[in-house]
């Protein structure tokens, strides 16, 4: 589903840790919303709440079973979100690099990724 066409913004959709949660939950296997529910001290509506955001923004798929509503992860949107987190990889990257270095070569003074002095 094209980003444009999303009715909730996946980054604001993943924004709540209820939401995070659910995510990971789902990440595994199928469940059922009754089962879901079993996870978190919150009301079945607000669950629902929850998942209709996710249903949103494609992060999750439904599907009915009998009577049942089964939940499941889809994943490809969560690539908006690892592409945009990967231009700041540098930035840890960088930082990692003069830790090790600050690390091994003992205290002193911290040099870059570059081997400039910091």
């Amino acid at each position: 589903m094209a980003a444009l066409s999303r009715k909730h913004d996946v980054f604001q959709a993943i924004a709540d840790p209820t939401r995070r949660k659910l995510l990971r939950l789902l990440a595994d296997k199928e469940m059922p919303v009754t089962v879901i529910c079993g996870h978190f001290p919150i009301s079945r509506t607000a669950v629902s709440k929850h998942l209709r955001i996710l249903a949103d923004a494609g992060l999750v798929k439904e599907r009915k079973v009998g009577r049942e509503t089964r939940y499941r992860l889809e994943p490809t949107p969560l690539l908006e979100l690892k592409e945009w987190l990967s231009f700041y990889e540098r930035f840890w990257d960088n930082k990692m690099a003069m830790l090790k270095h600050y690390v091994e070569n003992g205290k002193g003074h911290i040099v870059d990724a570059d081997g400039d002095d910091k």
